[in-house]
């Protein structure tokens, strides 16, 4: 194994660490019970599955990637339409975005981050010799980016549909994709983001919040207050791993998407910095390795892509932390609890290091 994909895993491995010791210290309430341990132990097993998911991902050569792109797609499309079914799919918050079975509960969404991208890469591979025309050039990318966007939109999670759709237009840009065509499916999307907005007054009310953060504190969403107050509270070197107060119950998802206001409190400004450090190690070794492939072959395309989504989600998650962007539903890849985004997270660690094997790029 080279020195890049040794520091690549390396710093991953920091982040899982991080992980694993944030949501137990998160998780802790204000009175004795067992509850922190229970996270402790799920997000163990979730580590452990995700590991064994992205170890099985990253010995698929790249052109078996390609060929499976068009059916995990459909998968993906498949699971989003099945979550919409009344009865089926899980109802939390007004949201149906779960499908659960026993215990164990899968968002199809963060497979959609995954499968979008990749036969997004692999169509612009076998038509960009029609990119200029316009129906065979640009609908078959228009049409899935709106059919899978569509989908999460109705669930309805405006923010996880406009992720999608940034993802899908780094990825056509990486692919050289005609500037035409950016215009004409950015009308689509802002259309469908005002669609979403003005059919959900409560998001409108979470851009007005969002303000509110800054020009009158006091009328600030609840969460975004606690969330500031919580980083505040740790300073420049934090109050101690577990001896933070925000978490008992004061501050909102402590350990999943607020999960980095609970590292600013107890490891102060310089952990969270640190985190931000390992971040762009991530994406700065992800990169040296996407670079050894062909260029615009399916392997770059799609691994640059991801690469971008999740240093992309981390960067996201911060800003709303830290009431830099409106508040979004949004967890930190590889640090917050939660199974479906850990687990997609890994396969697409697992999915990078696949198509950045010499003897598979394509």
């Amino acid at each position: 194994m080279d020195a890049t994909r040794s520091l690549f895993l390396s710093l991953i491995a920091v982040l899982v660490g991080c992980g694993l010791l944030m949501v137990h210290s998160a998780s802790v309430t204000s009175w004795p019970t067992q509850v922190e341990q229970i996270y402790l132990s799920r997000h163990a097993v979730f580590i452990l599955l995700g590991i064994g998911v992205a170890g099985g991902c990253s010995i698929v050569p790249a052109s078996r990637w390609r060929q499976l792109a068009p059916w995990l797609f459909l998968g993906a499309t498949i699971l989003l339409m099945v979550v919409l079914i009344p009865g089926v799919g899980v109802r939390v918050n007004g949201a149906r975005r779960w499908l659960r079975v026993g215990s164990i509960s899968l968002q199809p969404s963060e497979l959609a981050k995954v499968a979008l991208p990749m036969l997004l890469a692999s169509q612009a591979i076998a038509r960009r010799e029609q990119f200029g025309h316009w129906f065979h050039g640009a609908w078959p990318f228009i049409g899935p980016i709106c059919l899978v966007g569509g989908l999460v939109l109705i669930e309805p999670d405006l923010g996880t549909a406009a992720f999608l759709m940034t993802g899908a237009a780094v990825c056509l840009f990486l692919a050289g994709w005609p500037l035409r065509y950016f215009m004409v499916s950015g009308l689509l999307a802002g259309l469908a983001v005002g669609v979403g907005v003005g059919l959900k007054p409560y998001q409108l009310q979470r851009i007005t919040g969002f303000f509110d953060t800054w020009t009158d504190f006091n009328a600030a969403p609840y969460q975004l207050k606690q969330s500031l107050m919580t980083l505040g509270a740790g300073g420049i070197e934090g109050v101690g791993i577990g001896k933070g107060w925000q978490k008992l119950s004061f501050l909102p998802e402590a350990n999943t998407d607020f999960v980095i206001s609970v590292v600013g409190e107890e490891l102060g400004l310089v952990g969270t910095m640190g985190l931000v450090v390992v971040w762009l190690g991530i994406f700065v070794c992800g990169l040296r390795l996407l670079d050894r492939c062909p260029p615009q072959s399916f392997a770059s395309i799609a691994g640059k892509t991801l690469l971008v989504q999740l240093v992309l989600q981390a960067a996201i998650n911060v800003a709303v932390v830290t009431a830099m962007v409106p508040p979004k539903g949004i967890a930190h890849p590889l640090v917050s609890y939660g199974g479906s985004n850990l687990v997609s997270s890994f396969i697409t660690i697992g999915v990078i290091l696949s198509l950045t094997k010499p003897e598979t790029n394509s």
